[in-house]
């Protein structure tokens, strides 16, 4: 039984050899050229964040604006661990959203089939 299962091993490895040569290029064809090199994008200032560093009391706050709108904060207060308030609709109300390595995440119920 281990010869038999040796010698299809063996011949299978001699097949898979067999084909790793490079092949011919078919007649007519030609090899592709060098692609041309990537343009390099300038970032928009307009798109990055402004960051205000303020502090209140005991807590340093990062104010993050894009075109002057303010859409997050990072509170770091000085003995605790930062959080996030993040502008979530563009209203001015603000939600806190944790660091931790599991989110809240809405899960999507739907109903598929009623009894």
């Amino acid at each position: 039984m281990r010869s038999l299962i040796a010698l299809a091993l063996l011949s299978a490895a001699f097949a898979a050899g067999a084909q790793s040569q490079a092949r011919p290029l078919p007649p007519g064809s030609r090899p592709l050229e060098e692609p041309p090199p990537m343009p390099i994008v300038e970032p928009d200032p307009a798109l990055q964040p402004q960051v205000t560093i303020r502090h209140e009391g005991d807590k340093e706050i990062q104010e993050y604006r894009i075109n002057g709108k303010l859409y997050m904060m990072r509170v770091t207060p000085k003995g605790g661990h930062p959080y996030v308030l993040i502008d979530h609709k563009g209203d001015g109300t603000f939600s806190k959203q944790d660091n931790t390595l599991t989110p809240n995440v809405a899960v999507p119920q739907w109903v598929l089939v009623e009894f």
